[in-house]
């Protein structure tokens, strides 16, 4: 090799040289974070676990139901205490007093830690299905110490999914419960109702000996006809896809069953409404306006009577103290 070719070749070798440690440091991984940097990441770890933690659902253990002897159900895990119920008294609910009676005293027995039934409270709009229920909670708990009192949860329809959320948790509360839900019912393809089936029995932990449910419904078997109607045919087996349908309202032991009431039972409410709120007018005039509003509404019913006394109470200055 010529000395020329030997000096290019040592420059080249001095450049590549003296470029190295630029193309080093630019492939070199960052720096190592400082302790202080590493700190704030701890805090801000510790920070969202904390977060985390308080809205996560309570459990049942810890769960206080101090506040209030209502509460209403939310499908995220939490319990929303009512502290005034609308309820009417028990004394004015007139053309009842069987349902009335059955129910009390299947109400009283779960407050003493006796075995009872799950209740289901079907038949005609307006009857006072649900008032008895909320009515019947209010009597028992009268003369019950804090400690025995009876708490009524309810439940909202299209939240029935998440009723084993809910029995969770109230499973190891050594409280007692009336889970309620007004209006229950299912259409459709709807299939939350298994939900339900699996609570009342059949499921591995099934209902907790803390808790009863009772529900209202105008319907006996919970069920639209049309989804029973389908389920006959389109099954392999229809008999088989009734009783299935059929079978959740079976899982109610206890059937209490609403009709309409005849003109004295209306005209009994009437009267017990006005007695009860200091409503005064001549007994004549307040059947022929009773039963002039309930023509006008095309039925009789306790809910009927309610709307016709704000109507009279309303026009007369008179107020309606309700507890």
């Amino acid at each position: 090799m010529s000395k020329k070719a030997s000096k290019t070749a040592a420059r080249a070798t001095s450049k590549a040289a003296a470029r190295s440690p630029a193309k080093t440091a630019a492939i070199r991984p960052a720096s190592e974070p400082t302790d202080d940097t590493a700190a704030r990441i701890a805090a801000a770890i510790e920070a969202i676990a904390h977060h985390l933690s308080a809205a996560s659902p309570a459990t049942g253990a810890g769960y206080s139901f101090a506040s209030a002897d209502a509460f209403v159900w939310h499908p995220d895990g939490r319990l929303a205490p009512v502290t005034r119920v609308s309820r009417v008294d028990l004394g004015l609910l007139k053309g009842i007093d069987r349902m009335r009676d059955i129910l009390i005293e299947n109400t009283e027995r779960f407050a003493d830690g006796l075995p009872a039934n799950n209740a289901l409270l079907w038949g005609a709009r307006g009857m006072g299905k649900s008032s008895l229920v909320k009515a019947a909670h209010a009597s028992i708990n009268v003369d019950r110490k804090p400690a025995d009192r009876l708490k009524l949860i309810e439940i909202h329809r299209e939240d029935i999914e998440s009723l084993p959320g809910l029995m969770d948790l109230l499973r190891h509360s050594k409280l007692r419960f009336i889970v309620f839900c007004d209006d229950l019912s299912f259409d459709g393809n709807d299939a939350s109702y298994k939900s339900l089936k699996a609570v009342l029995e059949g499921g591995i932990e099934g209902r907790p000996d803390n808790v009863i449910l009772y529900a209202t419904s105008n319907r006996r078997h919970l069920l639209a006809r049309e989804m029973i109607e389908n389920e006959r045919s389109t099954a392999i087996n229809p008999g088989d896809a009734v009783e299935e349908k059929v079978s959740l309202s079976d899982r109610f032991g206890l059937w209490l069953g609403f009709h309409r009431c005849s003109q004295d039972e209306y005209l009994a409410m009437v009267k017990g409404y006005c007695a009860h709120f200091g409503i005064t007018i001549a007994e004549h005039e307040l059947e022929r306006e009773a039963l002039e509003w309930s023509t006008t509404r095309g039925s009789r019913s306790g809910r009927v009577a309610w709307q016709f006394i704000q109507e009279l109470a309303g026009r007369l200055a008179v107020r309606l103290n309700v507890s």
